[in-house]
């Protein structure tokens, strides 16, 4: 496929910023632990998602344009993930799934197939409010490229894609999502370390009056539970700072102004993994706790939010389609507990790598969000003898 033009240097753009996250990642940017924020449970090998075997995350990153908003021209800030729980394979081998809206001021397409059959049909995408559609469609043209028709012969898809809201930094009303660049958030899908802050769908988001975007971590369990592994993943643009708790200290009241909102209106869709053998039913429970990890950052989920939850278990292969009756595992619902708190601890660090990684950012009209200062966080936690060393973990 060739480019010209505009569209070539968008897609450089693009892929220079994508280069230079994965580069961070590598080079050790600063994750919250690394600052000496302390938080419960046992996280897994790269705190993210990915810690889940056959989890890949794919990414697309548009930035370009300064200045002026000019609608169709920019600023852009807004991008593309996409979270495929089998990674390539998750055309053809769908997994167990379950869903829940805290508060439905947003989207999340697909979810009503999710609800009655109980399964994730290939992968989770995450973009801004006004390219749901456009990604939905590149997904079925994505699906159709690389995987055969069901077991009953028809080519069809209902594929999850949700939003959150990146119109104050972004051309939103532009439409610069194009297929192509869901397609290559899918054809980049990798395991390994997952890149954070300004980056993918989360490229333009603000949260809790600071920097949002793209955050990652897990939990592990002991022997004894399991040894299963929770991973999260959050597109997080919801909150105000007055509200904000981070290692249970109120610090939103004692850090400098970010983006003075006074109301919640923005959204937070978050992606839970697990390889622990959980049926429908328990996955959607699951889902159900996001919003107590949540809550340890003073969410109240406010009218104006889009708090919607997806989770899904990757063990149990081959449980989807024809063939006769299909045998399958579960935890008994009287061993769950753990897998609930881990989600819980795995939400709430999840947001605060979010806004640890997220860098400031100008946007359209020049607006700018500032990312949440680590020097002051320190000091505030410090102050209330809630700080680790840094550089323990």
């Amino acid at each position: 496929m060739r480019y010209t033009g505009s569209k070539r240097l968008h897609l450089t753009l693009y892929s220079l910023i994508l280069l230079a996250a994965s580069s961070a990642v590598a080079q050790g940017e600063p994750r919250a632990r690394d600052l000496g924020i302390p938080f419960d449970g046992a996280p897994g090998t790269l705190n993210a998602i990915t810690d889940v075997a056959g989890v890949e995350v794919g990414l697309t990153t548009l930035i370009s344009g300064s200045g002026k908003l000019v609608v169709g021209q920019g600023p852009v800030r807004t991008g593309v993930t996409a979270v495929l729980p089998r990674g390539k394979k998750s055309i053809n081998d769908p997994v167990f799934a379950g869903w829940y809206s805290l508060n439905g001021n947003g989207e999340m397409t697909g979810t009503t197939w999710v609800e009655e059959s109980g399964f994730l049909e290939g992968p989770v995408m995450i973009t801004n409010t006004h390219s749901v559609g456009v990604v939905r469609d590149a997904v079925i043209q994505w699906r159709f490229d690389h995987g055969a028709a069901d077991l009953s012969g028809y080519w069809w898809s209902l594929p999850v894609v949700a939003e959150t809201w990146d119109g104050e930094l972004n051309d939103i009303n532009g439409f610069h999502v194009k297929p192509e660049d869901a397609r290559h958030a899918l054809d980049s899908a990798a395991s390994g370390a997952v890149a954070e802050g300004n980056v993918g769908g989360g490229t333009g988001m603000i949260c809790n009056g600071f920097k949002g975007g793209t955050g990652t971590a897990s939990r592990k369990l002991i022997a004894k539970d399991g040894g299963y592994t929770v991973g999260v993943l959050v597109q997080c643009n919801y909150g105000v700072q007055s509200q904000l708790r981070i290692a249970g200290i109120a610090v939103g009241r004692e850090l400098p102004v970010g983006i003075p909102h006074n109301d919640d209106t923005g959204s937070i869709i978050v992606v839970v993994a697990t390889d622990a053998p959980l049926l429908p039913s328990q996955l959607k429970r699951l889902a159900r706790r996001v919003p107590l990890g949540l809550g340890r950052m003073g969410s109240y989920s406010g009218d104006g939010s889009g708090d919607i939850f997806i989770a899904f278990s990757t063990a149990n292969p081959g449980a989807w389609g024809t063939g006769g009756v299909k045998h399958v595992a579960m935890v008994p619902n009287d061993d769950i507990n753990p897998l609930f708190l881990a989600t819980v601890q795995a939400v709430e660090e999840s947001v605060v790598n979010a806004m640890i990684a997220a860098k400031s950012m100008k946007g359209i009209n020049d607006f700018e969000v500032l990312a949440i200062p680590h020097a002051e966080l320190q000091q505030v936690l410090k102050k209330y003898n809630r700080l680790n060393e840094v550089g323990k973990k």
